[in-house]
């Protein structure tokens, strides 16, 4: 492990050297596997955030306080040190440029992890597909990668923040519901390409709006992340 990044109060950025990688694919993933002195191993699966173009390979990490593997990657884990990944791993939610089709990608909370690297990939490429980021955070403190999204650069990103909004907030202020999708995503006769990743009620949220205002659904890719119930960002 080469470098932690702290991103929010409970997401850190891992940056590795991985000898031999491969290229991997905006929006796969890589297990991670902890083995305890006395034998004893917990895997879990992190969506990678760094590009195909980047030099090494990044993970963002929420800890979740009651986890086996995330309060370690967030709290204890120090450059220099070494962990087993396993990877890269998933084709359904990767993203390669396709000529004249939109990108739409949804991210609730850490649900923006495999988008960031699908972002990074389509600015790496000087890609000339539209793609076009709808994020929702609980409050700008909770933005993860807030510098590089809120940049001039930035790209059409566009942030709603569901509890708290700072003074002088020109951005939405909502959770994302149909009318939100509506408003920001292209029109179903465009066909965008469609990403969404997030809690399990956020993705299914998102998604069904998106079918109901005429969108296809094999068009609509998700990958969704925790528990099933609970508050979604």
């Amino acid at each position: 492990m080469l470098e932690l990044i702290e991103q929010t109060a409970r997401t850190k950025s891992i940056v590795f050297d991985v000898p031999g990688w491969g290229r991997h694919r905006a929006g796969q993933h890589v297990d991670v596997r902890l083995t305890a002195e006395d034998g004893y191993q917990a895997q879990r699966s992190y969506s990678i955030a760094s590009a195909p173009e980047d030099r090494h390979i990044e993970l963002t990490v929420e800890r979740i306080d009651d986890g086996e593997v995330s309060p370690y990657l967030a709290d204890e884990l120090l450059a220099g040190d070494e962990i087993e990944l396993r990877g890269p791993i998933g084709g359904y939610f990767a993203w390669e440029e396709a000529p004249g089709m939109p990108v739409f990608l949804v991210g609730g909370g850490s649900g923006i992890v495999p988008l960031r690297a699908m972002l990074r990939h389509h600015r790496a490429t000087d890609s000339a597909v539209p793609v076009r980021l709808l994020y929702s955070a609980r409050s700008l403190d909770d933005v993860i990668y807030r510098d590089e999204l809120t940049a001039a650069d930035a790209g059409d990103v566009r942030l709603t923040l569901t509890r708290r909004q700072p003074a002088g907030w020109t951005g939405y202020g909502r959770r994302v519901d149909r009318e939100l999708v509506a408003e920001v995503c292209w029109p179903a006769p465009e066909r965008p390409l469609v990403y969404v990743c997030g809690p399990t009620g956020f993705v299914e949220a998102v998604a069904g709006a998106l079918v109901s205002l005429g969108h296809e659904a094999a068009r609509i890719r998700t990958e969704r992340f925790g528990p099933t119930g609970g508050e979604t960002p």
